[in-house]
């Protein structure tokens, strides 16, 4: 569970997602674009995810659900096939910057055991293109330049953690040789 105080985490939270509302609610149209008016049952709005969250789990006197959250663009069925086919070649940072601390919420959500598979194989097979970047570098402009670009977050920290190691283990080395 991450800290109170993690930027990620807030940062992941304040995330779009699209929300459908399940019921009419009066006061909300603000929400919609129609200030004054009640937001109505069947609209579709993107909304933060904490606050979808907490409106889809919050239920009214009718036992009915506030709204229903769905999977944001970023998870959609294009976007897992690409990840299926070949995730080195998908620029996750464009589609969330937070890309994995967003899949993984989603899966607290939502019961999708094929997204599941296709995030941690997606990492899986990206943590060793980033391996191998922080141990080879090919420079700023070198062939893997578009690929470290189109990194999300956790695998820019990877990144750093597995360069600087690398570096420290070549310190290492030069002064055993002294």
């Amino acid at each position: 569970m991450p800290s109170y105080y993690d930027i990620d985490a807030i940062l992941t939270d304040s995330q779009k997602v699209p929300c459908t509302f399940e019921i009419t609610v009066p006061g909300l149209g603000y929400l919609d674009g129609n200030p004054g008016e009640p937001i109505k049952e069947g609209t579709k709005v993107e909304l933060p995810l904490w606050l979808g969250e907490m409106l889809a789990v919050t239920q009214n006197n009718t036992n009915t659900p506030t709204l229903s959250l769905d999977l944001p663009q970023c998870l959609s069925a294009r976007v897992v096939n690409a990840l299926k086919a070949d995730p080195r070649v998908v620029d996750i940072r464009a589609l969330a910057p937070h890309f994995y601390a967003l899949g993984s919420r989603m899966l607290e959500l939502f019961d999708e055991e094929e997204l599941l598979d296709v995030l941690t194989d997606t990492f899986k097979r990206r943590a060793k293109e980033i391996a191998d970047q922080a141990h080879h570098p090919r420079g700023v402009l070198g062939e893997g330049a578009e690929f470290l670009r189109g990194l999300d977050e956790s695998e820019r920290q990877l990144f750093r953690s597995a360069h600087e190691s690398s570096k420290a283990v070549r310190n290492w080395m030069v002064d055993l040789k002294k």
